[in-house]
């Protein structure tokens, strides 16, 4: 592992335990150059997945970048980080377990939406907003109005 420091190659590893997801190993390592610490994660990847966007270009499927568009769908929402990060080790399990290593982008927009909607409405219409690309208020009032069941008449 690569010094952040210096960039030195040659790093050792002090201390390994498991993360507090549970999914990943979080190891602590030194630089012999420099002298500096910092600590890495490790996580299981069971398969390279490739995901296909909707104009056709194909990209290395990045964990990094759905955690973010998820965070920022959940930020100063009363959400755990542990239940984010369980949430996301989730999608990236059942995309891993389909079987397929080509995901559309929007099956893995689906899974997220389908996540977020069972965790946080709030959340679920502001990855929406902008997964389904809203243009005016009136797509915002359209989304929730299909998230309201019908009120029924009163008698």
């Amino acid at each position: 592992m690569r010094c952040p420091f210096c960039g030195n190659i040659d790093t050792q590893v002090k201390d390994s335990r498991p993360a507090e997801d549970h999914v990943s190993i979080r190891r602590r390592r030194f630089c012999p150059a420099c002298g500096g610490r910092f600590t890495t994660y490790e996580r299981v990847q069971l398969r390279d997945l490739v995901v296909i966007k909707t104009n056709g270009k194909r990209e290395d499927f990045d964990r990094d970048k759905l955690e973010r568009s998820i965070r920022i769908s959940m930020q100063k929402r009363p959400i755990e980080p542990e239940r984010i990060d369980q949430m996301i080790s989730g999608i990236v399990r059942r995309l891993e377990s389909m079987g397929e290593t080509d995901i559309q982008s929007s099956k893995i927009g689906e899974i997220v939406m389908e996540a977020l909607a069972r965790i946080d409405t709030v959340a679920y219409v502001r990855f929406a907003s902008v997964y389904k690309n809203f243009q005016a208020a009136d797509d915002f009032e359209d989304f929730v109005h299909e998230l309201r069941p019908p009120v029924a008449p009163e008698e």
